[in-house]
């Protein structure tokens, strides 16, 4: 990039003087390569065995960015450095399951995975009921369209079909061939419970599927390979739920008398796209799923610098970044490289949020305050931050933005601001900030925009911005080690963020959003 003239440098420090407030030298000066080398030698250490969610070496971490946070004078939140992250392992416990369906006196037992799966939202429990067929399990009011129109569930078990109407129509129903969130499970299920069912079957729709065998959820106990796979780490819910399965071939054989008869019921709801819901005569269910679950937790860290205006202070800029890794092989020979260091991903955002801190707390009061978030859990799932938004230590409403830094310290000058055509205020201060700095920012085309925890603040409409320098050979290997990192250009990254986040938190703007 063309370096600055004096004079141009001069100007534009003129421009800005009068815009806002000058960007202090002296918080500038404590972001050094020197500084943000020390944390991600420390952090991506073999000693912490690549941070995996949840371990000890990760607590670790944890423990020692609180204490640079101590050190340097943030403030803890709510009397603590830490959130803690509930998270747990759901297997499914085969013995504890179960699926009988009766019409008279005739009762059928059905087998657990050749005609019946649960899937990975399904509840602890068993019920009994009848079954009620409710279409595609929907209501769309926007469509016009409602599968439970008339239909009294309260109490029963209902039986729907997987996707939406016309799912290949290529015409207006629905977005055609496109997907709504109406065709997920989870809003089936939802939208079942709204209605007081007591359970949830779901069958693949014929017209479209082949395939009628119950996927459900891939179960580690379920697995012919169950006795070495380990059920996966999720964010821990205590939402209320009710046992959702699928179901199939062999159950609608004896609901229906055949797959032909759900196929004429099928095309008769997409010819006409109106409900063909009824309840069966005199047959009932006994639903019963069994849960295996263990608990774990993890903890974001968390520090605050308290604004000083009467009425901007009780607003907050998050500056974030996720602490954790994929840990290590357990299965490895003696002489190999065996710890998934994550050096770039993300020691090197770690460290850059440690050095805001750094910076923000030796310069003059902001004012706005400023929230800095080490996250867990980036790596299965965005859980930390997921888990910060649904149950924030500063409301949201009072939130006025975010910036993300995740994976800053490679591949040459280039920098990616990932979500600008989204927040186009906030990447205008970014542009304007980067004037002072010299950083090539190139087109990101928003492809990993949804990658990182910043996506969980953009779900709840806070403008959000990901500092992102792209993936490398390295990525998420044994290789991606701290003298991989370019420091330097790490220091001219935190430096931009820094000038981006003091414009952030000392002028009364509010910034929009354009949904993709």
């Amino acid at each position: 990039m063309k370096k600055l003239s004096l004079f141009t440098v001069l100007f534009l420090a003129i421009v800005y003087t009068g815009l806002t407030q000058v960007v202090p030298e002296k918080g500038l000066s404590q972001i050094t390569s020197g500084y943000l080398k020390k944390q991600i030698d420390f952090l991506a250490s073999d000693s912490l065995k690549g941070r995996n969610t949840p371990s000890p070496e990760l607590d670790i971490a944890a423990s020692y960015i609180a204490n640079e946070f101590s050190r340097l004078g943030i403030k803890k939140v709510n009397g603590s450095f830490f959130q803690e992250v509930p998270l747990c392992t759901k297997n499914l416990d085969v013995d504890g399951c179960g699926l009988s369906i009766g019409r008279g006196s005739n009762r059928l037992i059905f087998k657990l995975k050749t005609d019946y799966t649960p899937f990975e939202s399904t509840s602890d429990a068993e019920v009994s009921g009848n079954i009620v067929f409710a279409g595609y399990g929907i209501t769309a009011p926007e469509y016009n369209y409602d599968d439970y129109k008339d239909l009294d569930v309260k109490g029963k078990i209902v039986l729907v079909m997987k996707h939406e109407p016309r799912e290949n129509d290529t015409c207006d129903v629905f977005e055609g061939k496109r997907d709504t969130h109406h065709s997920s499970i989870e809003s089936k299920l939802k939208n079942a419970m709204s209605r007081g069912a007591v359970a949830i079957m779901v069958v693949t729709d014929p017209l479209n599927h082949v395939t009628l065998n119950p996927q459900g959820y891939s179960w580690p106990s379920l697995s012919k390979f169950k006795g070495s796979i380990t059920p996966q780490i999720t964010l821990y819910t205590q939402e209320v739920s009710i046992p959702c399965i699928q179901v199939g071939e062999n159950v609608i054989n004896f609901l229906l008398g055949g797959v032909d008869s759900l196929k004429r019921i099928q095309k008769n709801i997409d010819t006409e796209l109106k409900p063909f819901s009824f309840e069966f005569s005199e047959v009932s269910s006994n639903v019963k799923t069994k849960l295996d679950i263990k608990h774990f937790a993890a903890k974001n860290v968390v520090g605050l610098i308290k604004g000083s205006d009467s009425k901007l202070k009780d607003e907050v800029l998050v500056i974030g970044a996720h602490y954790d890794h994929v840990g290590y092989n357990e299965k490895h020979k003696t002489d190999e490289d065996y710890i998934f260091n994550g050096a770039d991903d993300n020691a090197s955002g770690t460290a850059g949020v440690m050095a805001l801190a750094k910076a923000f707390s030796v310069s003059k009061k902001t004012k706005r305050s400023i929230l800095f978030i080490l996250f867990v859990g980036e790596e299965k799932g965005l859980y930390g931050s997921e888990y910060y938004t649904q149950k924030p230590l500063i409301p949201l409403t009072k939130t006025v933005a975010m910036l993300n830094l995740d994976m800053i310290s490679r591949n040459g000058d280039s920098l990616q601001i990932l979500g600008e055509k989204f927040n186009p205020e906030l990447y205008t201060i970014i542009k304007e900030e980067n004037n002072f700095v010299g950083l090539n920012i190139i087109d990101s085309g928003n492809e990993f925009f949804g990658a990182s925890d910043h996506a969980n603040f953009f779900k709840n409409n806070i403008s959000s911005i990901f500092f992102f320098t792209g993936t490398h050979g390295d990525y998420h290997t044994v290789r991606d080690n701290p003298d991989k990192v370019d420091h330097i250009k790490a220091e001219k990254i935190i430096k931009l963020v820094f000038r981006t986040a003091w414009r952030i938190v000392n002028e009364n703007k509010y910034y929009t959003i354009n949904k993709p």
